[in-house]
């Protein structure tokens, strides 16, 4: 129980960072924060203690590690890599553009 607590104390921290923060840098890492407090929750919630592999060998059945969602975090790796460079991408033009990482002087300089 206690490492879901901490998983979900994981994901606030990322919350935290995306409303609180005013430089964008640091609200992609928040971002990327929150995905790996998601992944990390999906991978305990799989977990088993004193569960093998899922791979039968000699017909003896025992406790098994679910692969499902160890297939769902690895594809969330791959989206989150995705969504990442996109924002970094946005945040490169924005800096051409506007010459700093600070929402609030982008907002005022927007016009």
């Amino acid at each position: 129980m206690t490492v879901y607590l901490l998983c979900f104390a994981l994901f606030l921290v990322g919350v935290y960072g995306v409303i609180a923060k005013r430089d964008l840098i640091k609200i992609i890492l928040s971002i990327g924060i929150m995905g790996y407090a998601a992944n990390l929750f999906l991978i305990l919630f799989a977990y088993k203690h004193g569960a093998t592999f899922p791979i039968l060998t000699g017909g003896k059945v025992s406790p098994m590690v679910d692969p499902l969602p160890q297939a769902l975090v690895l594809t969330s790796i791959v989206i989150e890599l995705g969504t990442t460079a996109l924002l970094v991408a946005l945040v490169v033009r924005l800096f051409q553009k506007y010459g700093t990482f600070d929402i609030a002087k982008i907002r005022r300089l927007r016009g």
